[in-house]
């Protein structure tokens, strides 16, 4: 990688560097550094600034002191990653970063990815619970995942034993796509026995991770990542967890960005199912199937849009990007609700077959639902 060469969306290698160090800067978190670009144009004038001008800024003097002598060799790992094929680093400034991460209180001001960037602004189901699942949870998770996947949402999960893999296998075993947020670095999988897992993964979907190359597992990091699973994602379902877990602290980071939370109830007798009885007295959605997932979806997920799946110009409006058989019954709904019964009459498809394409084009922004089990089409 050459001087000149761009290592990020509008971001110079040479800029990039300035990027990484003030990542590595001991004291600088995610609310400190973005505070600093509110009085820095850009992390390359933190480095150059004078210690009053940085002190002026509100950082204290150790951190300044931590500034003023850093050691540069620190981000030469870092560098040395990025020139691997399918590595890449995502600052804050990008025009691609998620913009639903973007939103929460914290958000990183660096990204590491391995895979295909451009899925971290899919739309995103969360998919999380307990290290050690009961059997059936873990069949639940897989079953889930598949299902999401299908419908062409992605499965965020994070990697981990138990229900986190049953949720990545379940997206890949319906060819959909899924992204595992790590608690690590990325030239290291955590942990070591889903190595084949993660790279599955990086070629059809995306691990990304906040932590510089180098990082070792720490426990205080794995609340951390957390807050990027449920950041990126339109909602957070949990399937088994116990009272005091990490899929907790996952529901509640939910809960506070203001995403959706859904639990999978069990047996009272079961101590994996009592934190998801938990957040259903909380509020979270009590959910059986996919379908309960999708259904509460639909409105939100219009949030994620991205422009072009709106249609130009009257040519294009009875378009879908999913499809013929999805055009044909698009062509059908009128602006006014209508019902699956008439759709049934005027097109080739059974109610079932209707109602899954239906869901698929709520969740996607091309129709909305009205009450009594109506549809009609949105706006152009």
């Amino acid at each position: 990688m050459t001087p000149g060469e761009v290592a990020s969306p509008g971001v110079s290698i040479g800029e990039l560097k300035y990027w990484l160090a003030l990542w590595r800067v001991k004291g600088v978190g995610a609310k400190t550094y973005l505070h600093v670009l509110q009085h820095f144009p850009s992390p390359l004038h933190v480095f150059s600034a004078s210690t009053d001008q940085l002190k002026k800024s509100g950082l204290s003097s150790k951190i300044t002191t931590q500034i003023k002598q850093f050691d540069w060799t620190e981000i030469e790992q870092d560098l040395a990653w990025l020139v691997n094929p399918d590595c890449h680093v995502m600052c804050w400034n990008d025009d691609d970063y998620p913009a639903l991460l973007r939103e929460i209180p914290d958000p990183p001001p660096v990204l590491f990815i391995r895979g295909d960037r451009s899925l971290l602004s899919s739309l995103q189901i969360a998919l999380v619970g307990s290290r050690n699942p009961t059997p059936t949870a873990a069949k639940t998770a897989h079953d889930f995942a598949n299902n999401l996947a299908s419908f062409g949402l992605t499965v965020t999960s994070g990697l981990a034993l138990g229900i986190d893999y049953a949720a990545h296998q379940g997206a890949l075993a319906a060819k959909g796509v899924t992204i595992a947020v790590a608690a690590t670095g990325l030239d290291r999988v955590y942990p070591a026995k889903h190595k084949l897992l993660a790279e599955k993964i990086i070629t059809s979907g995306a691990l990304v991770s906040e932590f510089p190359i180098g990082t070792r597992p720490q426990p205080g990091y794995f609340p951390r990542r957390n807050r990027i699973i449920s950041g990126m994602s339109l909602g957070v379902l949990v399937v088994e967890a116990a009272i005091k877990s990490g899929s907790l602290v996952t529901a509640r980071h939910a809960m506070e960005q203001g995403r959706d939370v859904f639990a999978i109830p069990g047996s009272i007798h079961n101590p994996l199912t009592k934190g998801c009885h938990h957040l259903i007295r909380q509020g979270a959605k009590l959910v059986e199937t996919a379908e309960d997932v999708l259904e509460e979806l639909g409105q939100m997920a219009q949030i994620g849009i991205k422009k072009e799946h709106a249609p130009q110009n009257e040519s294009e409006v009875n378009k879908t990007s999913l499809g013929a058989d999805y055009d044909i019954l698009l062509e059908k709904i009128a602006f006014d609700p209508t019902s699956v019964d008439i759709l049934v009459q005027e097109c080739k498809f059974t109610a079932e077959e209707i109602s899954s394409m239906l869901l698929v084009l709520e969740l996607q922004g091309y129709v909305l639902s009205a009450p009594g089990g109506l549809f009609y089409r949105c706006p152009i």
